[in-house]
């Protein structure tokens, strides 16, 4: 779940509280805390809070609530970009000066590690989905050194789906992260077996890439948009189309049968938040794919 700005703190912390107890509901074990800090585009140099970024009183009460709530809490740092060109995205960061930018970057990471240490988090993110600096293995290596000072939880980082195998730092980390958001179809209208037999391929890949790294596999996003299509390119947050709930279910209830009996280690639900059968958004609240979800993770059937 995300956790932005912009409310009253108190109100923040009251939404937060109350979204961890949802996800307690289905049955879940753990919960990703998304926290942002951002810039400018994808040139820039200074990486900073913005009135998006959730205070820290907030960081710290949702990773209290997780754990009364017996979740254990992964903090999630994300970088967002106030402006895109076409084809640009954290994916494509090419700062102007790379050092000055990588030193706000472990700024950043140091910031909520020390957070997450403070609190009794149980994993930290290290980043995520900031392809164009995967190969900077040496900086990398760095960061994940002074993390480890400050922080003594799991380590992961979360890679695009279409990149993990260029990530050159997996060696320090104790998972495998894996945004899953597979292109499985292109058919609008697949069908729940359709859709499943589109993961094999991607579950054989990612079990053995994992299984080579020594690493256990996570999923860190895995998500549909409930518009038309949404199963077709589930990463593509903006698209078109008619309100799809039903194409959503078919969704989930595939990546549950194609995942079932794997050595997945777990997988994050993009996004929980307020949702119901008009939202065309990720969240799966109030939809049929929470009825998927509550019995994947155990918690029973919706009402």
């Amino acid at each position: 779940m995300a956790l932005w700005g912009g409310a009253s703190v108190a109100d923040q912390r009251a939404r937060a509280e109350a979204a961890i107890a949802d996800v307690a509901a289905l049955g879940a074990t753990d919960v990703a805390l998304v926290v942002a800090w951002g810039q400018h585009d994808v040139t820039s140099t200074e990486l900073a809070p913005t009135s998006a970024t959730a205070p820290d009183d907030v960081v710290r009460a949702a990773i209290a609530a997780a754990a009364d709530h017996g979740l254990r809490a992964l903090v999630f740092p994300i970088v967002t970009l106030d402006e895109l060109a076409a084809g640009q995205w954290r994916g494509t960061l090419r700062p102007a000066d790379v050092g000055a930018w990588w030193s706000g970057y472990e700024k950043f990471i140091l910031h909520y590690a020390r957070l997450a240490a403070d609190e009794g988090a149980a994993a930290l993110s290290v980043g995520s989905e900031l392809g164009s600096t995967e190969g900077w293995r040496d900086r990398w290596f760095h960061l994940v050194s002074r993390v480890e000072k400050a922080f003594t939880g799991e380590l992961t980082y979360s890679a695009n789906w279409d990149h993990y195998e260029q990530v050159s730092f997996w060696q320090r980390l104790d998972w495998i992260g894996v945004n899953a958001y597979f292109e499985l179809t292109d058919d609008a209208d697949a069908s729940e077996a359709a859709l499943t037999r589109g993961w094999r391929d991607h579950v054989d890949a990612l079990l053995a890439y994992a299984a080579d790294a020594a690493r256990p596999l996570v999923l860190t996003e895995v998500g549909y948009p409930s518009v038309d299509g949404g199963a077709v390119a589930p990463w593509d947050y903006t698209r078109a189309g008619k309100v799809d709930v039903e194409e959503q279910r078919r969704a989930f209830a595939a990546f549950a049968a194609a995942w079932d009996g794997t050595a997945l280690g777990g997988a994050f639900v993009w996004e929980w938040g307020p949702g119901g059968a008009d939202d065309r958004g990720y969240a799966p609240w109030g939809k049929p794919a929470e009825c998927v979800l509550r019995g994947w993770f155990g918690g029973g059937d919706a009402d």
